[in-house]
Protein backbone atom coordinates (compact mmCIF):
# COMPACT_ATOMS: atom_id res chain seq x y z
CA UNK A 1 0.00 0.00 0.00
CA UNK A 2 2.83 2.39 0.81
CA UNK A 3 4.43 1.77 -2.59
CA UNK A 4 1.10 2.42 -4.33
CA UNK A 5 0.65 5.65 -2.40
CA UNK A 6 4.16 6.83 -3.31
CA UNK A 7 3.54 5.96 -6.97
CA UNK A 8 0.23 7.86 -6.94
CA UNK A 9 1.89 10.84 -5.29
CA UNK A 10 4.67 10.79 -7.90
CA UNK A 11 2.15 10.68 -10.74
CA UNK A 12 0.23 13.57 -9.20
CA UNK A 13 3.41 15.64 -8.83
CA UNK A 14 4.49 14.84 -12.38
CA UNK A 15 1.07 15.71 -13.74
CA UNK A 16 1.02 18.96 -11.78
CA UNK A 17 4.47 20.00 -13.00
CA UNK A 18 3.49 19.17 -16.59
CA UNK A 19 0.36 21.29 -16.30
CA UNK A 20 2.45 24.09 -14.83
CA UNK A 21 4.87 23.97 -17.77
CA UNK A 22 1.99 24.00 -20.24
CA UNK A 23 0.40 26.97 -18.46
CA UNK A 24 3.71 28.89 -18.40
CA UNK A 25 4.29 28.26 -22.10
CA UNK A 26 0.73 29.30 -22.92
CA UNK A 27 1.18 32.57 -21.03
CA UNK A 28 4.53 33.20 -22.76
CA UNK A 29 2.98 32.48 -26.16
CA UNK A 30 0.14 34.87 -25.39
CA UNK A 31 2.66 37.54 -24.39
CA UNK A 32 4.57 37.05 -27.64
CA UNK A 33 1.40 37.37 -29.70
CA UNK A 34 0.34 40.52 -27.85
CA UNK A 35 3.81 42.01 -28.37
CA UNK A 36 3.89 41.18 -32.09
CA UNK A 37 0.37 42.36 -32.87
CA UNK A 38 1.28 46.09 -33.15
CA UNK A 39 3.90 45.24 -35.78
CA UNK A 40 1.40 43.10 -37.67
CA UNK A 41 -1.18 45.88 -37.44
CA UNK A 42 1.40 48.33 -38.78
CA UNK A 43 1.88 46.07 -41.82
CA UNK A 44 -1.90 45.86 -42.32
CA UNK A 45 -2.32 49.64 -42.25
CA UNK A 46 0.75 50.25 -44.44
CA UNK A 47 -0.52 47.84 -47.08
CA UNK A 48 -4.01 49.32 -47.35
CA UNK A 49 -5.56 52.71 -47.95
CA UNK A 50 -6.76 55.40 -45.58
CA UNK A 51 -10.32 54.25 -46.23
CA UNK A 52 -9.34 50.74 -45.14
CA UNK A 53 -8.01 52.11 -41.87
CA UNK A 54 -11.37 53.75 -41.10
CA UNK A 55 -13.38 50.65 -41.99
CA UNK A 56 -15.62 49.05 -39.38
CA UNK A 57 -15.20 46.25 -38.61
CA UNK A 58 -11.49 46.78 -39.24
CA UNK A 59 -9.66 44.89 -41.94
CA UNK A 60 -7.34 42.36 -40.29
CA UNK A 61 -5.43 41.05 -43.32
CA UNK A 62 -2.74 42.91 -45.31
CA UNK A 63 -3.83 44.68 -48.47
CA UNK A 64 -2.24 44.89 -51.93
CA UNK A 65 -0.95 48.49 -51.71
CA UNK A 66 2.26 48.08 -49.69
CA UNK A 67 4.72 48.57 -52.55
CA UNK A 68 2.68 51.42 -53.96
CA UNK A 69 2.60 53.20 -50.59
CA UNK A 70 6.35 52.69 -50.13
CA UNK A 71 6.98 54.20 -53.57
CA UNK A 72 4.82 57.19 -52.66
CA UNK A 73 6.86 57.68 -49.48
CA UNK A 74 10.09 57.78 -51.50
CA UNK A 75 8.51 60.24 -53.94
CA UNK A 76 7.10 62.49 -51.18
CA UNK A 77 10.21 62.98 -49.03
CA UNK A 78 13.96 62.58 -49.40
CA UNK A 79 13.79 59.16 -47.79
CA UNK A 80 17.21 57.81 -48.71
CA UNK A 81 19.01 61.07 -47.91
CA UNK A 82 17.43 61.28 -44.48
CA UNK A 83 18.02 57.54 -44.00
CA UNK A 84 21.73 58.06 -44.66
CA UNK A 85 21.87 60.92 -42.14
CA UNK A 86 20.11 58.78 -39.55
CA UNK A 87 22.43 55.82 -40.13
CA UNK A 88 25.49 58.05 -39.70
CA UNK A 89 24.15 59.60 -36.50
CA UNK A 90 23.02 56.27 -35.01
CA UNK A 91 26.16 54.28 -35.88
CA UNK A 92 28.73 56.91 -34.94
CA UNK A 93 26.79 58.02 -31.86
CA UNK A 94 26.40 54.45 -30.62
CA UNK A 95 30.11 53.72 -31.13
CA UNK A 96 31.09 56.83 -29.14
CA UNK A 97 28.65 56.02 -26.35
CA UNK A 98 29.95 52.46 -26.04
CA UNK A 99 33.56 53.66 -25.88
CA UNK A 100 33.22 56.61 -23.50
CA UNK A 101 30.60 55.06 -21.23
CA UNK A 102 32.48 51.78 -20.81
CA UNK A 103 35.76 53.65 -20.26
CA UNK A 104 34.24 55.90 -17.59
CA UNK A 105 32.43 52.96 -15.98
CA UNK A 106 35.67 50.98 -15.81
CA UNK A 107 37.34 53.85 -13.99
CA UNK A 108 34.42 54.36 -11.58
CA UNK A 109 34.12 50.64 -10.81
CA UNK A 110 37.74 49.55 -10.43
CA UNK A 111 39.80 52.62 -9.53
CA UNK A 112 39.87 54.96 -6.54
CA UNK A 113 40.48 58.66 -7.09
CA UNK A 114 39.61 61.90 -5.25
CA UNK A 115 35.93 62.92 -5.18
CA UNK A 116 34.90 59.67 -6.86
CA UNK A 117 31.58 59.33 -5.02
CA UNK A 118 30.79 63.02 -5.44
CA UNK A 119 31.44 62.92 -9.18
CA UNK A 120 29.32 59.80 -9.62
CA UNK A 121 26.50 61.38 -7.62
CA UNK A 122 26.61 64.49 -9.79
CA UNK A 123 26.54 62.26 -12.85
CA UNK A 124 23.36 60.58 -11.63
CA UNK A 125 21.79 63.96 -10.91
CA UNK A 126 22.23 64.95 -14.56
CA UNK A 127 20.27 61.85 -15.52
CA UNK A 128 17.31 63.09 -13.45
CA UNK A 129 17.08 66.41 -15.34
CA UNK A 130 14.49 66.31 -18.16
CA UNK A 131 16.14 66.55 -21.55
CA UNK A 132 13.65 69.22 -22.66
CA UNK A 133 15.12 71.70 -20.19
CA UNK A 134 18.48 71.61 -21.97
CA UNK A 135 17.17 72.19 -25.51
CA UNK A 136 17.68 75.96 -25.57
CA UNK A 137 21.14 76.14 -23.91
CA UNK A 138 22.28 73.17 -25.97
CA UNK A 139 21.11 74.84 -29.19
CA UNK A 140 22.91 78.06 -28.21
CA UNK A 141 26.08 76.07 -27.55
CA UNK A 142 25.85 74.33 -30.93
CA UNK A 143 25.29 77.70 -32.63
CA UNK A 144 28.35 79.16 -30.88
CA UNK A 145 30.43 76.26 -32.15
CA UNK A 146 29.01 76.68 -35.64
CA UNK A 147 27.53 73.18 -35.56
CA UNK A 148 23.83 74.11 -35.88
CA UNK A 149 22.48 72.34 -38.93
CA UNK A 150 25.36 69.85 -38.94
CA UNK A 151 25.29 66.18 -38.03
CA UNK A 152 27.95 66.92 -35.40
CA UNK A 153 25.24 68.64 -33.37
CA UNK A 154 23.39 65.32 -33.20
CA UNK A 155 26.44 63.16 -32.44
CA UNK A 156 28.83 65.04 -30.14
CA UNK A 157 26.42 66.12 -27.35
CA UNK A 158 25.28 62.53 -26.90
CA UNK A 159 28.73 60.91 -27.08
CA UNK A 160 28.39 59.92 -23.40
CA UNK A 161 25.39 59.69 -21.11
CA UNK A 162 24.71 59.08 -17.45
CA UNK A 163 22.52 56.02 -17.97
CA UNK A 164 25.20 54.19 -19.95
CA UNK A 165 27.92 54.94 -17.40
CA UNK A 166 25.68 53.84 -14.52
CA UNK A 167 24.64 50.66 -16.33
CA UNK A 168 28.22 49.72 -17.28
CA UNK A 169 29.56 50.56 -13.82
CA UNK A 170 27.04 48.25 -12.13
CA UNK A 171 27.92 45.48 -14.57
CA UNK A 172 31.67 46.01 -14.15
CA UNK A 173 31.50 45.83 -10.37
CA UNK A 174 29.73 42.46 -10.48
CA UNK A 175 31.35 40.76 -13.47
CA UNK A 176 34.97 41.93 -13.60
CA UNK A 177 37.08 40.19 -10.93
CA UNK A 178 39.83 42.24 -9.35
CA UNK A 179 42.13 39.23 -9.68
CA UNK A 180 42.15 39.59 -13.46
CA UNK A 181 43.20 43.21 -13.18
CA UNK A 182 45.89 42.36 -10.64
CA UNK A 183 47.24 39.69 -12.98
CA UNK A 184 47.33 42.23 -15.79
CA UNK A 185 49.20 44.74 -13.63
CA UNK A 186 51.77 42.08 -12.76
CA UNK A 187 52.31 41.64 -16.52
CA UNK A 188 52.95 45.37 -16.82
CA UNK A 189 49.58 46.42 -18.29
CA UNK A 190 48.52 50.03 -17.79
CA UNK A 191 45.05 51.54 -17.59
CA UNK A 192 44.17 51.50 -21.28
CA UNK A 193 45.62 48.05 -21.87
CA UNK A 194 43.62 46.66 -18.95
CA UNK A 195 40.53 48.35 -20.30
CA UNK A 196 41.01 47.14 -23.88
CA UNK A 197 42.30 43.61 -23.33
CA UNK A 198 40.75 42.60 -20.01
CA UNK A 199 37.63 44.67 -19.34
CA UNK A 200 36.07 44.98 -22.79
CA UNK A 201 35.85 41.21 -23.47
CA UNK A 202 34.05 40.83 -20.12
CA UNK A 203 31.69 43.69 -20.95
CA UNK A 204 30.26 42.15 -24.14
CA UNK A 205 26.73 41.34 -22.84
CA UNK A 206 26.35 44.77 -21.23
CA UNK A 207 27.76 46.49 -24.32
CA UNK A 208 25.32 44.59 -26.54
CA UNK A 209 22.36 45.80 -24.49
CA UNK A 210 23.66 49.37 -24.28
CA UNK A 211 24.37 49.38 -28.01
CA UNK A 212 20.83 48.28 -28.87
CA UNK A 213 19.32 50.75 -26.42
CA UNK A 214 21.43 53.66 -27.68
CA UNK A 215 20.99 52.86 -31.37
CA UNK A 216 17.20 52.70 -31.07
CA UNK A 217 17.14 55.95 -29.08
CA UNK A 218 19.26 57.81 -31.64
CA UNK A 219 17.29 56.35 -34.54
CA UNK A 220 13.94 57.43 -33.09
CA UNK A 221 15.08 60.85 -31.81
CA UNK A 222 12.76 63.58 -33.06
CA UNK A 223 12.71 66.71 -30.89
CA UNK A 224 16.44 67.54 -30.89
CA UNK A 225 16.96 66.95 -34.65
CA UNK A 226 13.85 69.04 -35.33
CA UNK A 227 15.31 71.92 -33.29
CA UNK A 228 18.96 71.89 -34.35
CA UNK A 229 18.84 70.70 -37.98
CA UNK A 230 18.11 74.05 -39.60
CA UNK A 231 19.23 72.73 -43.01
CA UNK A 232 16.24 70.88 -44.62
CA UNK A 233 18.63 68.71 -46.65
CA UNK A 234 20.26 67.24 -43.54
CA UNK A 235 17.23 66.22 -41.52
CA UNK A 236 16.99 62.76 -40.02
CA UNK A 237 14.47 60.11 -40.97
CA UNK A 238 11.94 60.80 -38.21
CA UNK A 239 11.81 64.51 -39.05
CA UNK A 240 11.42 63.76 -42.76
CA UNK A 241 8.63 61.24 -42.16
CA UNK A 242 6.79 63.74 -39.95
CA UNK A 243 6.26 65.84 -43.07
CA UNK A 244 4.00 63.09 -44.41
CA UNK A 245 1.43 63.81 -41.72
CA UNK A 246 -0.19 66.99 -43.07
CA UNK A 247 -2.90 68.32 -40.77
CA UNK A 248 -5.79 68.68 -43.24
CA UNK A 249 -4.74 66.09 -45.84
CA UNK A 250 -3.43 63.23 -43.76
CA UNK A 251 -2.93 60.02 -45.72
CA UNK A 252 -2.50 57.58 -42.87
CA UNK A 253 -1.63 54.65 -45.11
CA UNK A 254 1.29 56.73 -46.40
CA UNK A 255 2.33 57.63 -42.85
CA UNK A 256 2.14 53.98 -41.77
CA UNK A 257 4.20 52.88 -44.79
CA UNK A 258 6.90 55.39 -43.83
CA UNK A 259 6.80 54.17 -40.24
CA UNK A 260 7.17 50.57 -41.41
CA UNK A 261 10.14 51.45 -43.60
CA UNK A 262 11.83 53.17 -40.66
CA UNK A 263 11.19 50.26 -38.29
CA UNK A 264 12.71 47.50 -40.46
CA UNK A 265 16.37 48.55 -39.83
CA UNK A 266 15.70 48.64 -36.09
CA UNK A 267 14.36 45.07 -36.17
CA UNK A 268 17.50 43.91 -37.98
CA UNK A 269 19.78 45.66 -35.48
CA UNK A 270 17.82 44.26 -32.55
CA UNK A 271 17.95 40.69 -33.86
CA UNK A 272 21.71 40.90 -34.43
CA UNK A 273 22.47 42.56 -31.10
CA UNK A 274 20.05 40.45 -29.06
CA UNK A 275 21.58 37.25 -30.43
CA UNK A 276 25.03 38.21 -29.10
CA UNK A 277 23.54 39.49 -25.86
CA UNK A 278 21.61 36.27 -25.15
CA UNK A 279 24.47 34.04 -26.31
CA UNK A 280 26.93 35.68 -23.91
CA UNK A 281 24.44 35.54 -21.05
CA UNK A 282 23.81 31.83 -21.69
CA UNK A 283 27.56 31.16 -21.79
CA UNK A 284 28.02 32.96 -18.48
CA UNK A 285 25.16 31.05 -16.90
CA UNK A 286 26.66 27.75 -18.10
CA UNK A 287 30.03 28.62 -16.59
CA UNK A 288 28.40 29.43 -13.29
Amino acid sequence: MAADERQSAGLAIGSGSRLTRIAVRAVLLLGVLVSLFPFYWLVVMASGTTQDIYRYPPKLVPGPHLLDNMKRVVDSVDFFGSLFNTVVVAVVGTALVLFFDSLAAFAFAKYDFPAKRFMFGMLLMTYMIPAQLSLVPQFVTMAEFGWAGSLKALIIPGAANAFGIFWMRQYAENSLPDELLDAGRIDGAGFFRLYWQVALPMFRPALAFLGIFTFIGLWNEYIWPLVVMIDPEKVTLQVALANLNVLYQADYSLVMAGALMSVVPLIVVFLIGARHFLRDLAAGATKM
